[in-house]
Parts: structure tokens; sequence; C-alpha cells
């Protein structure tokens, strides 16, 4: 059979937002023509692809095993035909989902550098430390460490070597001790950071004697927000846990004191990373070049 390219991007697009107003919304067309649209591939499939309640769509058993075939190649197709179609300075939407935790591509000169060299790129940042597919997903690139990103993909470094940092306030540590031992963090109030609620809080690591081991910490303040976490150590509540460079700038001004650091080793850094393409499109090779070249600032 003939496919509609229209028709399978309404369903891409169907699939990402789990809802027929969003997903018309990110196509700029109306909800009844995402919604005939549907009716019409389930039509010449023969097949039910979603299933539809008042408030809420979700796939079928067919309509996952299609968007799992579908959503790479088409997005290959789609960066061809921009590729073919614009010829000039980069444009359109590039959507990164980058890890909360990754401060060199967060804190704002990387992104404001890229928007006003590339005017005509819209840059959709989505913050997020879910390691699901980014092409599923509908991303295209991710930033992460290094250590999670899948085989099969093409990563870029951000930054050089990464190391955590254990810090608290003057104040805190004055009134409570300085821990010189990881084991001695179980007496501490620890400020704790976990994905999601529906996951264990994150296990402290660390290093001695050459070999790594994790420290359940029993975190009595837990959060998803490295912010908070920085917030609430700086009032003087705790211990903390978090990447060097997103401390630095607070150790620098004494707000916060590193500890533990004979414990903490050095690991792979961040990489902005994307599915290889033969046809990569101009707005992706710009964000890479970019990012190299803000890599060795």
């Amino acid at each position: 059979m003939d496919a509609d390219f229209n028709l399978l991007r309404f369903f891409l697009a169907v699939a990402k937002e789990q809802n027929f107003r969003a997903a018309a919304d990110h196509l700029g067309v109306t909800r009844s023509a995402v919604s005939q649209g549907i009716r019409r591939l389930e039509d010449s499939l023969g097949i039910a692809l979603v299933q539809r309640s008042t408030r809420h769509v979700r796939l079928t058993e067919a309509g996952e095993a299609l968007h799992r075939q579908i959503a790479e190649p088409l997005s290959t197709v789609g960066a061809a035909l921009e590729e073919a179609a614009v010829e000039g300075p980069s444009r359109g939407v590039l959507r990164v989902a980058v890890t909360s935790i990754a401060e060199r591509f967060l804190s704002g000169p990387l992104i404001s550098t890229f928007a006003a060299a590339h005017p005509g790129v819209t840059l959709d940042v989505t913050v997020t430390d879910d390691e699901s597919d980014i092409v599923a997903a509908g991303f295209d690139a991710g930033v992460r460490l290094g250590e999670v990103i899948e085989q099969d993909m093409v990563a870029v470094p951000l930054t050089g070597p990464q190391r955590q940092m254990v810090v608290a306030s003057p104040a805190y540590l004055a009134a409570h001790g300085v821990p010189a031992h990881p084991r001695e963090l179980l007496a501490h109030c620890c400020i704790g950071w976990r994905r999601s609620p529906k996951e264990a809080p994150y296990r402290w690591e660390f290093r001695e004697d050459g070999r790594d081991f994790a420290l359940t910490v029993a975190p009595r303040i837990t959060t998803n927000d490295m912010l908070l976490m920085i917030r609430t150590a700086l009032a003087d509540t705790g211990i903390t846990i978090g990447m060097e460079e997103t401390f630095r700038p607070y150790i620098e001004r004494g707000e916060l004191v590193s500890v533990l650091d004979d414990f903490l080793p050095s690991f792979a850094g961040f990489f902005l990373y994307f599915p290889s393409r033969r046809n990569q499109p101009r707005k992706l090779r710009a964000l890479v070049d970019h990012v190299k070249s803000f890599a060795q600032r």
C-alpha cells in the first residue's frame, strides 16, 4: 500500500503527546484534522492504532509496534526533506533532552550564544532525567553523562572528566562536625536526590583504596530538583551531593564547603548525543559544531 507521509506524522505526534489536542498544537493543525487523519490511517491499515477516551489516548499493541518501526526512519526522511528543501542558514525546531545536572549546557551561555548564531533555529530544551530512547520520545539529541549513553549513539564531548562533590554550609559543619569517612554520613542530615517518586533515592557513590562502593544514606530530605538541594544546604540544613560544576560557584564564595574529597574520583563527563544518520539535519549539525567550539573554551 502507498503510505501517506502526513498521516504518519499525525500518528507520531499522537504517540508522543498521548493527546489529540496536544498533537494538533504540536503540528499546527486542528484537533479534528488529527483525529480524522488517525482514523484514515487505521482504515487504510485495517487495524486500530490508538485507544481513545474522553481525556487520554494510548497506543494499542499494533500501534506500539508501528511506532517502534517507523519513528527513526521517518525522522531520517524528515531530515533529508528539510535538507533538500532549505538552503542557507539552519532553521527549524531542534528538540533536545538534557539531564538536570548538565550545568555546562543549562547555565545559559551555551544556549544564548547558539541562539545568537542561529536565529532561524528554535531550540526546544526539555530538562529530564528520564533515560528513555530519545528517538522514540521525539527528540533530535540529548545531553547525558557518557556512562549512560547507548552504544549505538554518536557522542560529542561537552565537558572534560567530571567528579561529584559532597558539600554543606560552614554553619552546618560547625554545628554537627565534619565527616572524615563516608560512613559518618549516616549520622548526618542528608539531602538526597531521586529521579522520580517511584524510584529509591540515589545511592551516594564513593571510592576507597581503588574500590568503588555505594552508600544508602537514608536522606531526611529528598527531591528531584538540584536547585532545591542547593538552597536547603545553603540554609544550614544538611549535607548534599552533586556535580562539581554545579557547586563550584558556591564554594568559591565560601557559601558551601566540600568534604570527603579523597573518596570522590573523576569519571567521564557530559556528551551531546544523537542517532547516527546519513542525512543529519542542518540544525543538528549547527548545534554539534557549536558544542564542539564551546567545549574548547
